[in-house]
Order: structure tokens, then C-alpha cells, then sequence
């Protein structure tokens, strides 16, 4: 009860910090914010002073809200405070002049039985911009979304003085025994009348964060002060001011801890001599720590207790800076020296021309029996034992350029492979440091003539480079193997890519449609989604093009007649002076293959912005499409059945983005190979 009602005393505090335009508290009216009439609308409850929208079961009951438009020419945080009854999704999204789609910033589908603050760091841009709220109830009864307060200010989401009720998002990760309470506001401490004044206004007015050893039960009880998660990627000087007592024994230590519950520490407190322990906190202490969030991460303080008589721990104004602590700190390391595609040359990575064969780059023109690279089908890509060697065994290195030490990568790379017999010798990854060597990803499964995709997180601590290994036995075990599409990011490979959502309209197919929808009036069949070869013979892919092992969508033929069409409808899209360009994969093999449009869709009817009739080959094939639209429209993708059920059309990694496209790069000269199936 001590801890609640500590917080209740904090959130009847009313701070004096100054906001920016696009805040509301919703007490008197929406402060120029905007429900999409077209939609559901948000209604806002003046008895209990929030706006919401709630659940319809006849209909869709999504509701956007549009904020005044709002100028970002320095960092500024968004704090809001929601809740989702029963079921639905909440997301935020940016809106800028010029573009078909909002870029997502933030989205949660928790539901909730109080307010819950979130978090969203809005970066510095010339561009002025809209925040687009989008609030989805659930079908249950009784669902909906609703929002009590907006706040934008000044600065960094992980700034704080604790002044205001919101606490900035920051939040105590409940232990029975230890937590952190908010200190300070006037009047009697509950617990203590010894703790300091804060160190914002140097008063007993202010206001901090303290935690205290008088209830520990256990060894080494732990107290959690909790940061938001930050969205966009942040690296400088992390500042705080704490102070300690060590009367019994107390760790501090300040990590943090990214969305997959993995820690890093900071920094952490040194231990203090006996003759400086006291019974009052004394002045206030500053440290700065340097601070590289290349993905989404929480700032944690921790303590930890070793007995009732540990002392205490307070902290206050802890502030961000994008400028780093020390001068002399490198920067963060931009891992995409290592990404190559192939298509100009081997980029910076190099090859080993002492043991065995080369790398050899090469392009495959598809068809029926041939497959092309993975960048576009139609490209380039590094072929190994391509050729009869006279030697009894050799090997083929490729290595990457160096890696910087004390980081944790994700490396993703497409491989294909055929005619060896012990697939894990016929490629290899291995880390070398300096003159030692470790294997980090070795093939277990042939490729099945398709491009796998494969994903490595590895971790270095000291300067480092990738090698990738592809080893010949004898010619009685030696095929040929094809690597192609290589990329490398910061961070374990099973946090979410990138620091948001996929754009709108945007989709792998990994998870389902994306938003996309059948044309269930126009169509004699559906756009079917499936994992793997399509089940006629002869047509269809035989794997996606995102992974090799994932999903896609395509035409089934076989209960079509001839002529009948398929068609898949994004969701709209608002028109724009600006070219857009959209991009997606497709694949049409099959004796008897039909037609493939892609539409724009308007009010004033369908615009034919692409078209391909007819085989193409074995490969999925890229296309780039530039177009330009001013009024709302839609992308609809119609695949047409040709004369027999050998005809299956398949789609897949649709990409929308501010236009033009990018041209294509003048390619090297390179090596014909009829190689890879």
C-alpha cells in the first residue's frame, strides 16, 4: 500500500514544464486534433476528460485522429497516456507532405486495466509533419481505445527531473520487498525524514527517485528503475546525478536491456571505504556514460541489496545528449561497410588466393532452367567449385572487411547449393581474430536449387572479420555453391528489423496479407497463401523469395478457367504530388502462364502502371514501378490464368516508398554460368 500511495501523492502533482504544440489533456476540447470523418469517430468524455473510440461489431470500428500540424526542427518526446479494454491496437504514426503513407513510430495491442504511459521519440526534421493516431477496438463487447493525455515536449524521451505526474515514462519493476518510490514534493517521507533535497531545485519541493533497504528479506534483493523503450536509434552521453548510502552493502549499477530481455551494463557504482558510510545521503553525485542504442532498448538502474542495513539509493535529472561524454569515443560502428550485393563488384570484402579456387562473380540469364541471383533475378552473384580443379582438395575464402570489437552483430546472407554430398563443409562462417579462427554458422540442408536465406548473431570482443569458407573434398564430393545478398546490422537477429513497423502497403507475406484484401466481387478465385513449392507441377516457385522457407502468394490455375483473373487490393493510400515507387518481386514459370497487371485504382477507375505476359523463367524477378497520383488510391495486383494449369502466378516482398526509384547501377563486366539450378 506504502508504494501506491506514493504514486498516488506524485500524479496529483501538476509540473510547470512547458509543452509544445500538438499536447492536449482532451479537459475542454481536442486542441485542434481531427477525427477522419470517413471513419470511426473519436468521441470525447468530458466527465471523465479523455477521448476514445469504442468497439462496433457490425463494423469496422478503426478510428484515426489527426494532431494539428506540427513543426520538428529539434528532438522532441510525445508521452501518452492509453488504455485498450478488452481487445484492440493503438498505433502512431508520422505524417508528412508528399507521401502516399504514414511512417509507423509506435504500436501496441495490450490491453490494459489502467492508463499506461508510452513513449515516442519524434527526431529532428526540416519537414513539417501531422502525428496520426490510429485506435483499433476489438469486435468484443466492450472494447475499446482510449487516450487521457498528449504530451510533446522539449528533448529526449529519456530525460527527466521527476517534476511532472507522468514520472516520464520511467516505471518500477515490482519486487515484493525493494522498490523505487518518488522522494521528495514537501512534507514528511514515510519511510525516512532523512533524504536529501532533490537535485533540480535543491529543495525538499522537488522531486526523485530513491529506494531504500529497511523492507529486504532476502539475499541480494533487486530494485529496477525502468526507462521507456526508445524507437529510434541513439547514441551520446547518457547524465544522471545519484546519491548512496553504504551502510550494509548496496550494488548500483546502470544497464541496459533490449526487447529480447538481454543486458548490457553501462556502468556501476565503485565500492565505498567504511570512513565515508553516513546515516543522510550526502551531496549529489554526477556520472556520465556513454551511450550507443543502434535498436531499441530500456535504460536500467539497479539496485541490489545484500540485508535490511544496505542503505539507500537516490537518483535524479537524468538528461541525453547526442554528443558523447568523451571526445575521444569512436563513434558507433555503421555495420554496412560489410553489406554486398554483388552487382558492381565484391565491395570490400576480399578473398584468400593462397588456398584453392576464387570466388567467382557471375550472372545467369533465367529461364526454364536456370535460376538468377537474388537481388533481382536478372543480376549478379559469387559462384565457388564451378569448375573442375586438378587438385585433390581446395577451398574458396571470402572475407569481410574488419568488424569493430565490444558489439553484437546479425549477419544475413542468401546462399544456394547443389551436387555435394556433406552439405556442412560445402559452406562454413567463421570469425577470425587476428590468427585465431571460429565457426559461427555452418549448412546442415541443401538448398533445394532455391536462395535460402540464413541469420548469424555473433559477438565479438575484439576487431574482427567474417570469413565465408566453402570447402571441396575431393571431385567425387564437390558441387558448386552460390552466395549472394549480404548485409549486416547491430543486434541480435530475433529483435524486430529496424526500429519500426514495416511502411504501410509494404509486405513479405511472413505473417499473413498485411491489410490486403480480395477483390471478392470481380474475382472467379482468391490469392492463396502458401509455404514452399506450389502443388502443380512444372508451375510456381518452389520457395518464397523473402527466405527461401517462408510465405508468399500466388494464382492457383487449377480450379480456374481460362481468362478468369485473381485480383489483391491494398489498403487505400492517400494521393500526392510526389512520385512514389513501388517495388515487389514476382514469379511467372509455367508452359502455359498468363498475364500479370498491376493497377492503380481511383475513383475515376484503373490505371495500368505494369504489365507481364508469358513465362519468364525459374527466378523470381524484380520490378520497380514509379508512378504519381494526386487523389486517394490503390494498388491492386491481377493475375490472370492462361490457357492450362500450368500457369500459377506468385508475388511476393512488395516494398512502397517515396519515389523515384533509384536507377539501376551500371554493372562490372562478369562471368556467364549455367551452374546453379
Amino acid at each position: 500500500m506504502l508504494l501506491f500511495y506514493l504514486l498516488a501523492l506524485v500524479v496529483a502533482i501538476h509540473g510547470q514544464e512547458d509543452f509544445l504544440p500538438g499536447s492536449c489533456n482532451f479537459e475542454n476540447n481536442i486542441c485542434g486534433y481531427v477525427s477522419d470523418a470517413e471513419l470511426s469517430r473519436w468521441n470525447l468524455h468530458r466527465d471523465g476528460h479523455f477521448i476514445a473510440v469504442d468497439s462496433n461489431s457490425d463494423i469496422d470500428a478503426t478510428g484515426i485522429l489527426l494532431s494539428p500540424l506540427l513543426e520538428q526542427s529539434e528532438w522532441s518526446c510525445l508521452r501518452l497516456a492509453y488504455q485498450i479494454s478488452g481487445t484492440g491496437s493503438l498505433q502512431i504514426l508520422r505524417r508528412t507532405d508528399g507521401r502516399s503513407y504514414d511512417r509507423p513510430l509506435w504500436r501496441s495491442q495490450m490491453p490494459s486495466d489502467s492508463w499506461v504511459i508510452a513513449s515516442i521519440d519524434l527526431q529532428n526534421s526540416t519537414e513539417t509533419a501531422r502525428v496520426v493516431i490510429e485506435g483499433i477496438p476489438g469486435q468484443m463487447t466492450g472494447s475499446s481505445v482510449a487516450i487521457f493525455e498528449i504530451h510533446i515536449s522539449p528533448g529526449y524521451c529519456l530525460d527527466c527531473n521527476f517534476e511532472e505526474s507522468h514520472l516520464c515514462g520511467y516505471n518500477n519493476q515490482w519486487n515484493a520487498n525493494v522498490n523505487w518510490f518518488v522522494g521528495g514534493g514537501g512534507g514528511g517521507q514515510l519511510l525516512h525524514n532523512n533524504l536529501p533535497d532533490d537535485h533540480t531545485l535543491n529543495n525538499k519541493s522537488g522531486h526523485f527517485m530513491y529506494v531504500d533497504s529497511i523492507y529486504t528479506k532476502t539475499f541480494k534483493e533487486v530494485a529496477k528503475l525502468v526507462s521507456p523503450m526508445t524507437t529510434v536509434p541513439m547514441s551520446g552521453c547518457l547524465t544522471f546525478h545519484y546519491q548512496r548510502s553504504d551502510e550494509g552493502g548496496n550494488l548500483f549499477s546502470v544497464y541496459t536491456r533490449d526487447r529480447l530481455g538481454q543486458y548490457q551494463e553501462l556502468w556501476r557504482a565503485e565500492p565505498e571505504r567504511q570512513n565515508e558510510w553516513s546515516e543522510k545521503l550526502r551531496d549529489w553525485t554526477p556520472v556520465q556514460v556513454d551511450l550507443k542504442a543502434p535498436y531499441s532498448v530500456e535504460v536500467v538502474f539497479e539496485v541490489a541489496f545484500n540485508s535490511p542495513r544496505g542503505g539507500q539509493v537516490a537518483v535524479d535529472d537524468i538528461s541525453f545528449s547526442p554528443e558523447f561524454c568523451n571526445s575521444e569515443t569512436e563513434p558507433t560502428f555503421d555495420p554496412s561497410i560489410a553489406n554486398c550485393d554483388f552487382e558492381s563488384d565484391l565491395c570490400q570484402y576480399t578473398q584468400d588466393q593462397s588456398i584453392g579456387s576464387l570466388w567467382r562473380r557471375v550472372s545467369v540469364k533465367p529461364n526454364i532452367f536456370r535460376n538468377g541471383d537474388h537481388t533481382s533475378g536478372t543480376g549478379t552473384f559469387l559462384l565457388a567449385h564451378s569448375q573442375l580443379s586438378t587438385q585433390s582438395s581446395y577451398m574458396s575464402r571470402l572475407v569481410s572487411p574488419t568488424l569493430a570489437a565490444n558489439m553484437k552483430y546479425c549477419l544475413r546472407f542468401y546462399f544456394s547449393m547443389r551436387g555435394f554430398n556433406q552439405t556442412d563443409r560445402a559452406l562454413a562462417v567463421y570469425l577470425q581474430k587476428g590468427s585465431q579462427q571460429e565457426k559461427i554458422w555452418t549448412q546442415g540442408e541443401k538448398s533445394r536449387g532455391i536462395w535460402i536465406a540464413a541469420d548469424v548473431t555473433f559477438q565479438t570482443s575484439q576487431p574482427a572479420k567474417v570469413v565465408f569458407v566453402s570447402t571441396c573434398g575431393s571431385l567425387w564430393d564437390c558441387g558448386s555453391v552460390a552466395l549472394d545478398d549480404i548485409t549486416m546490422s547491430l543486434g541480435d537477429c530475433q529483435l524486430a528489423t529496424g526500429m519500426s513497423s514495416s511502411l504501410p502497403g509494404s509486405c513479405d507475406f511472413a505473417t499473413g496479407l498485411c491489410g490486403y484484401t480480395q477483390d471478392k466481387q470481380n474475382d472467379a478465385a482468391d490469392w492463396e497463401w502458401r509455404r514452399g513449392p506450389t502443388p502443380t507441377s512444372y508451375t510456381g516457385p518452389r520457395g518464397d523469395h523473402t527466405s527461401g522457407l517462408g510465405y508468399y502468394v500466388y494464382m492457383e490455375a487449377s480450379p480456374m478457367l481460362p481468362g478468369q483473373s485473381v485480383r489483391l487490393v491494398s489498403r487505400p493510400l492517400r494521393g500526392s504530388r510526389g512520385s512514389q515507387c513501388l517495388r515487389f518481386y514476382y514469379h511467372m514459370y509455367g508452359s502455359s502462364t498468363g498475364q500479370l497487371n498491376v493497377h492503380l485504382q481511383k475513383d475515376t477507375g484503373d490505371v495500368l502502371l505494369w504489365q507481364r505476359r508469358g513465362e519468364q523463367g525459374i527466378a523470381w524477378l524484380r520490378a520497380t514501378v514509379d508512378y504519381q497520383s494526386e487523389r486517394p488510391y490503390q494498388i491492386v495486383f491481377e493475375a490472370t490464368r492462361g490457357s492450362s494449369v500450368r500457369s500459377d502466378i506468385a508475388i511476393d516482398d512488395i516494398i512502397l516508398e517515396g519515389g523515384p526509384c533509384p536507377a539501376t547501377e551500371t554493372k562490372a563486366p562478369v562471368e556467364t554460368s549455367n551452374e546453379i539450378e
